[in-house]
């Protein structure tokens, strides 16, 4: 029967918003559409026709597929899209990528190996996201890019959480990521991820049915027997397609399939089958040498048989010389399986041995090799232990499956080698966010090591205890914490003090910020014993952050004094294994109000814990120095900062770490006047506490809900949202200075609601937990004028406003002065003192414009109107509408030069090179019709984009 090859049929609908999706990048922004449906639906011949669309618009189009038997490969649907055309752009293209971004895109694009300088970068898992997200733009500067991603269904862990963040964060391009997947069959965090784009209407979603009888008669062609077709198919395309080419005639779908390509198959010669079934061991797609190891015959006979296969039209040819796909997955599929189950395990071997031969990496041999080795293979082990730690850092589930096949081969009675996979496979299942098989692995692996076995038992019973801190599940973490140092003898100082540091910890998760002090203290006893200057440092940051945060101020500031001098006087070498007490110590010189203190020594711990692989552990830690920044008026570049922090923790599957990240995430948000975002970030925070055990995460979820509520006029909202977690008893289970600002909160709602005694009470909640603290003091003062501004007493609201103006300035909490002297300034205004009001409005006004904190500044020049005085915004040549032309990378830079960012420190903020910053400058002068920064400054501030 004549039948046209793969028509598209009755697609019309599905092909406009594909159009509709090619006309919004050529507007600069980035498109996504996901295409999803059962196999044979008709995704794959949709993307096709999608590329040939974008083709004739002159678009870059570049393709990749997941593969069934290949799931296991990291980053492999980036790899099939983006390598081989990696491979071929200019070097001084890919140039102008940021040196570090290169270094890791070098650990996941073959095509660039050569930028490696040593082993994988040991940073931060989100710069990989960052680096892809970096290639995707340089790629699209030149020319609009479409690039589809197919059979997502199989996509390995590394891909998803790749695509799961260009979803999140859309590359600042003319971009369309299109994806095609089985809805049914795809990987729950894949599903999430396509949930929430288009929530947030980042995506269009396409889902494809089966076509009607007209249609398919349409399809086949009106000689063919249509109905009959059409019921054994069920007007699935793709079944129509094959049982019309008259090889199957019984059966149901899929058996009808099945017999129409045994059918196919029997028409081969022997040796064509053979090579095709080494084509379906080695991949899809696949290198006809590669097939012909597998297949175990020449490379000559496999290149004679690859003829006939392709006149069969069993498999088809790539874009890429010398590489060539199966005709559909089902075929390849069915090929695998139709092969004996024992000659395909000699042809995995001898694949194996074909890559090593090539110097293939260990990732890509390991996926054969757990497919074929026999328990005992020595070789096999160290293949798939080399494949697991090569993949720990970017793609951490891939290494647990590597991790698990090891431990298959493992002879029996090797239980100290067990132990050892075992703990390595949980630290990367905890890496993953796969926390309960990781806690599974580490219960399991404890009952391994024997009794006396007493520093490898605390390792094991503390890792058991922080994976359960992730889970939520605080209270059976402090009961094991608590079991095994009642259990120790009692001269075993050195794994004491690693439990009583862990139960310090314990205890600010529980909300219990003294545990800290009482804890850290008896460690630094048993350290100071044994002489460990390290374990001693250890106990000293964590006496600090518990004074830090709890504490009045001149005992917290002792306590951290102490625990800086200690830490100062080791090397990085010596602290890595208790890199943490970096940690504590930042976070204790935030909540003293030391911002630059706080910044260096969380850089110091991120150094530390990037060189030696920790950063899974403390991605809080990249929250710290992004709070001071806020703090300190950089709020743009703290935003840039929480948004790793964000994407970090998502990745590690941390709680605790995201609802930090998000608290001070949202804070930035409504700072900068995009509730939007605000609003997003809440509500995934929000999602983050149930089912839990009760922890500082509940008062940090309830600080940000309340924060959103308030800004969106809902202060009966912002109440609620506080009362759960002690809004009447001075909100104890915050720290720090997270605590007076969520009180200050509560005071607000609590005026608006027209409640002054409660605000009252509030208010004294909040000098009473700044202890003395200058910045907690601030906001104390702050919240006081406030009240008594409701109260009408304006002098006293103006003596407090400008006294917490002093208190902010003395610690350069310059975005908390700028609100301060708003507040002043309504006071003074209130007390008829026009003139100082109208000063203080006035630099108000001036600083938060700085800031890009618009909801304030907006705040301030009301009140100057509401005094006379007229607001001279600065001018320039552009308008919202210039601003329009202007895509989101674009938007980026701009809004960090109104912040007096230089060009150097741009780059380093979006992962740029100081070329591409001067090249996205030069486009916006162009599209702006201004000729300086300063221009392009006052242009933007004057459309209202600050």
């Amino acid at each position: 029967m004549a039948l046209a090859a793969e028509q598209l049929v009755g697609r019309a609908e599905e092909l406009g918003a594909l159009d509709a999706t090619l006309d919004g990048i050529a507007r600069g922004r980035t498109q996504a559409v996901a295409v999803l449906g059962d196999a044979g639906i008709g995704k794959t011949r949709l993307l096709a026709e999608l590329a040939e669309r974008a083709d004739r618009r002159g678009h870059l189009v570049l393709t990749g597929a997941a593969s069934e038997l290949e799931r296991a490969l990291p980053f492999w649907v980036f790899v099939d899209a983006l390598d081989d055309y990696v491979c071929s752009v200019d070097a001084g293209r890919i140039a102008r990528l940021d040196g570090r971004l290169r270094e890791r895109l070098a650990h996941v694009l073959p095509a660039l190996a050569g930028e490696r300088t040593g082993p994988p970068p040991r940073d931060e898992r989100y710069l990989t996201h960052v680096a892809v997200r970096a290639l995707l733009e340089l790629l699209a500067a030149e020319q609009p890019l479409v690039l589809m991603l197919d059979d997502l269904h199989w996509a390995d862990a590394g891909s998803v959480d790749q695509l799961a963040g260009l979803l999140r964060r859309p590359p600042a391009a003319p971009l369309l990521i299109a994806l095609a997947m089985r809805p049914r069959q795809a990987p729950p965090r894949l599903v999430a991820a396509l949930a929430r784009a288009e929530a947030e209407r980042r995506i269009t979603r396409l889902e494809l049915g089966g076509l009607s009888r007209a249609q398919a008669r349409e399809l086949v062609g009106a000689a063919a027997d249509a109905h009959g077709l059409y019921e054994e198919s069920g007007g699935n395309p793709y079944y129509l397609e094959q049982l019309a080419r008259g090889l199957g005639r019984t059966g149901q779908v899929p058996g009808g399939m099945t017999i129409a390509l045994a059918e196919e198959l029997a028409l081969l010669t022997e040796r064509s089958r053979r090579v095709l079934e080494g084509a379906a061991v080695a991949g899809d797609p696949f290198e006809p040498e590669l097939a012909a190891a597998a297949a175990g015959v020449d490379e000559a006979v496999a290149l004679d048989t690859l003829d006939e296969l392709l006149s069969a039209d069993l498999v088809r040819p790539t874009d890429v010389p010398r590489r060539f796909r199966f005709r559909h997955p089902l075929v390849r599929r069915a090929v695998y399986e139709r092969a004996p189950a024992g000659w395909r395990l000699g042809a995995h071997d001898r694949c194996a041995a074909a890559l090593a031969a090539r110097g293939a990496s260990p990732a890509a041999r390991a996926q054969h090799v757990e497919r074929c080795a026999a328990q005992g293979d020595a070789a096999a082990l160290a293949v798939l232990r080399e494949g697991a730690a090569a993949a720990a850092l970017n793609a951490p589930a891939t290494a647990a499956g590597w991790y698990a096949a090891a431990l298959r081969l493992l002879p029996d009675g090797a239980r100290e080698e067990r132990a050892a996979l075992m703990l390595a496979r949980a630290g990367v299942l905890i890496a993953a966010g796969r926390l309960e098989e990781a806690r599974a692995v580490l219960l399991e692996s404890l009952a391994l090591v024997p009794g006396d076995a007493l520093a490898r038992r605390v390792e094991l019973i503390t890792a058991c205890a922080t994976v359960e801190h992730l889970l939520g599940h605080h209270q059976a973490a402090h009961a094991r914490l608590r079991a095994a140092l009642d259990a120790l003898p009692a001269a075993a100082d050195e794994p004491a003090v690693a439990l009583m540091l862990a139960l310090g910890l314990d205890g600010f998760y529980r909300s219990q910020f003294g545990a800290l002090i009482q804890w850290g203290t008896r460690a630094l006893e048993a350290a100071e014993r044994l002489g460990d200057p390290v374990l001693a440092a250890a106990a000293r940051a964590s006496v600090a952050a518990g004074a830090a945060s709890a504490s009045p101020r001149a005992e917290a500031e002792a306590r951290v004094d102490e625990a800086a001098a200690a830490l100062d006087a080791l090397p990085d070498e010596r602290l890595a294994p208790r890199v943490e007490a970096l940690a504590y110590t930042a976070m204790a010189q935030l909540f003293v109000d030391r911002f630059a203190a706080a910044r260096a020594y969380a850089d110091r711990a991120l150094r530390i814990a990037a060189a030696t692989s920790q950063l899974d552990r403390l991605p809080q830690l990249i929250s710290v120095p992004a709070a001071a920044r806020r703090i300190q008026g950089e709020v743009t570049e703290s935003a840039a900062v929480l948004d790793g922090a964000i994407e970090t923790a998502r990745l590690a599957g941390n709680r605790h770490a995201l609802a930090f990240a998000l608290f001070n995430r949202v804070y930035t948000a409504v700072t900068l006047g995009d509730l939007a975002t605000a609003q997003a970030l809440a509500q995934e925070a929000a999602e983050l506490g149930r089912g839990l055990d009760a922890s500082v995460v509940d008062a940090w979820i309830a600080a940000g809900s309340a924060m959103v509520r308030l800004a969106s006029g809902d202060p009966q909202g912002a109440v609620d949202a506080l009362a759960p977690v002690g809004g009447e008893r001075g909100l104890p289970g915050l720290p720090g200075t997270a605590r007076s600002y969520a009180l200050e909160l509560l005071v607000r709602a609590h005026l608006q609601l027209g409640d002054r005694a409660a605000a009252t009470a509030t208010a004294g909640w909040i000098a009473a937990a700044a202890a003395g603290r200058r910045l907690a003091g601030a906001i104390g003062r702050r919240a006081e004028a406030l009240v008594a501004l409701e109260a009408g007493d304006a002098a006293a609201a103006a003596e407090h406003a400008l006294a917490s103006v002093t208190l902010c300035e003395a610690v350069d909490a310059r975005l908390d002065g700028a609100a301060s002297r708003l507040v002043a300034g309504r006071a003074l205004a209130a007390a008829g003192e026009n003139e100082r009001a109208a000063a203080q409005l006035e630099a108000a006004a001036e600083a938060l414009g700085g800031f890009r904190a618009t909801r304030l500044r907006d705040e301030a020049e009301r009140e100057l109107r509401a005094l006379g005085r007229r607001i001279y915004r600065r001018t320039g040549t552009a308008t919202a509408s210039g601003l329009e032309s202007l895509t989101e990378r674009e938007l980026e830079v701009a809004r960090l030069v109104v912040d007096r960012r230089t060009n150097a420190e741009i780059a380093a903020t979006l992962f740029l090179s100081k070329k591409t910053v001067e090249t996205h400058l030069r486009n916006i002068f162009a599209k702006l019709g201004v000729s300086s920064r300063v221009q392009l400054a006052r242009a933007v501030e004057r459309a209202g984009d600050v």
